[in-house]
Order: C-alpha cells, then sequence, then structure tokens
C-alpha cells in the first residue's frame, strides 16, 4: 500500500498557506513511509468568551469565528475537533457562566466538522467544579478510540486545588488496563502534566501520580492549552505540548515578574494567536504538529 500523500502535499491539502512545522517530530513520516493509515485532527483552545479588553483584544467578540472560518476553509477536513479548555472567561456569577457557556456553545456549532470534542479550563469550571460546564458539554473526562489510537481525556482543572484527584486517578488506572503498551496514547487536558510554572499556576499538582501510571506505556503524547503558546517538553517518554490561545498570547514561563495578557499590536494583528493540526496513526510513536494562523485575519 503506497502512502496517501506526502508531507507537501498535505500542507497544500489544508489550503492553509502560513504554517510551522514541528519538524523534530518525525513519526508521521516514518508512518507513512510504512504504509501506515493517517488521520488529522485540530486542537483548538482558551477561547475565552467573555474577555473584553480591547487593549488585549479588540476583536474579542470575532476572533473564534474567525477561527471557525479558517477552520471550514480547509481543503482537508479534520476527523474531528477538540477544544482543550478555557472556552470562557471566568466569572463569579454563576448566570453569567452559563450565558457564557451557551454563547460559546453557539458559535462553535458553527463548524462543519461532525465530531467535536470538548474539555473544560479552570475558567468554565474552577469555581463551581465543573456544575455548569457539565450542563452544556457532559462529562469532564472520558476516553474514545479513533482509528486505532487511544485517547483520554482528563480534568485537571475542576478540583480548585488543581489537582486529577485520587477518583479520576484510579479511573485513569482502570482505563489504561485496557490498552495495550505499545499503542499510542494521546492526553488530551487543559494543564500541563508537569510542573512549567507552579507561580503562575502553570501545572497540575498531583501530574507526578499521572505519570507514574503513565510510566509503561511507550507511545503517550500530552496535548493542552492554558498557557496560550507553544511549548514543547519531554517529561520521562512522554512528550507533552502546549498550545497557542485564541484570544490573547501570554509571556514565557517567568519572563516578567507577573502574568498578564501581552497587549495587542497593530501593526501585527493576531499575532501569536492561532490552532493546531495533529496528524497521527495508530503505526507511529509520534504525532506530527501543524501551527495554524487564523486565516484572512
Amino acid at each position: 500500500m503506497q502512502p496517501d500523500f506526502n508531507r507537501r502535499e498535505f500542507l497544500k491539502l489544508t489550503g492553509m498557506g502560513a504554517v510551522v512545522m514541528a519538524s523534530s517530530l518525525s513519526g508521521w513520516g516514518q508512518a507513512l513511509a510504512a504504509g501506515q493509515k493517517d488521520f488529522f485532527f485540530l486542537q483548538l483552545s482558551d477561547t475565552h468568551i467573555g474577555f473584553s479588553d480591547t487593549k488585549v483584544n479588540p476583536d474579542f467578540a470575532g476572533t473564534l469565528a474567525k477561527a471557525i472560518d479558517s477552520v471550514n476553509g480547509m481543503a482537508r477536513r479534520p476527523d474531528f475537533v477538540v477544544f482543550t479548555g478555557d472556552l470562557t472567561h471566568t466569572t463569579d456569577d454563576d448566570a453569567e457562566r452559563r450565558k457564557r457557556l451557551a454563547q460559546f456553545k453557539k458559535i462553535a456549532s458553527g463548524l462543519k466538522v461532525k465530531d467535536v470534542r470538548f474539555l473544560p479550563g479552570e475558567h468554565d469550571a474552577g469555581l463551581d467544579n465543573g456544575k455548569a460546564y457539565m450542563e452544556f458539554f457532559g462529562k469532564t473526562h472520558y476516553v474514545f478510540k479513533h482509528k486505532g489510537v487511544n485517547f483520554i481525556a482528563l480534568d485537571n482543572v475542576s478540583d480548585p486545588a488543581s489537582k486529577v484527584g485520587d477518583a479520576q486517578l484510579q479511573w485513569l488506572s482502570s482505563e489504561l488496563k485496557h490498552i495495550d503498551m505499545k499503542a499510542p496514547i494521546v492526553i488530551l487536558t487543559h494543564r500541563p502534566l508537569f510542573a512549567l510554572y507552579p507561580d503562575w499556576d502553570w501545572d497540575t499538582r498531583d501530574s507526578d501520580k499521572v505519570l507514574e501510571l503513565l510510566k509503561p506505556y511507550q507511545n503517550v503524547t500530552v496535548l493542552y492549552g492554558h498557557i496560550h503558546q507553544e511549548h514543547h517538553k519531554q517529561t520521562g517518554q512522554v512528550n507533552q505540548h502546549a498550545a497557542r490561545g485564541l484570544m490573547y498570547p501570554l509571556p514565557a514561563p517567568g519572563s516578567v515578574p507577573k502574568k498578564a495578557p501581552i497587549p495587542w499590536d497593530p501593526a501585527q494583528p493576531y499575532k501569536d494567536l492561532g490552532f493546531r493540526g495533529i496528524v497521527t496513526s495508530a503505526g507511529q510513536a509520534m504525532p506530527e504538529l501543524i501551527e495554524y494562523p487564523i486565516k484572512g485575519a
């Protein structure tokens, strides 16, 4: 069986001109060379519906819609789309939280993709243990399998202590028992599963317990959001990759005294905002990551 297409052909098929390839992640090419069947999905993150600071993003009401137009304009449809948390911006008003979740859901319904999955962020779920989020989107953690790849969505935000928690750890342990140790696993979550920068709440307090459960598994990738920028880190055998956000970028960890959104640059609108494409298959060790800008913004 011949590979479906090479990397250059893939970029042409997506219809997105400006991309950044994670060239060190070579598993995709190896999988295609071996004749493995690949598939393509998208990660969107940190849309923060309800945010309204014009100094940070004067197009706060339209940026997500532009990203959705970018997705809908792709020549090759993704198999599915996943939003990795902070769908909305935090509020301590329960009614306003539900209003924002409903607004996000309405905008996201414009995606011309049949399979769309969601995870909460701390802005969505941290103040009510995920109660409002679950009313709109269902479970905060779950598993699914797609074309031989095992996906595990973890909730590390509903607990105000920034933990996965003992009950979910037991659930994870039980689910992992059904997976071959050589099979590819993709963990979808909001916070990083390592202590990236705890002073800015950029960690999961019991991530060591999660990584211990994953230790026997040879092909594990974590895709997360939360930090509003690309970041790549290997923790043991686990490769962890943060995605850019879709409302505002944040500074590099520890680069400034106080974490705050980076102001809008009129000369470079939508700079450092975007979403991610992932190409993978059941026969490869690492997925290929493709970083997309917001087309036409």
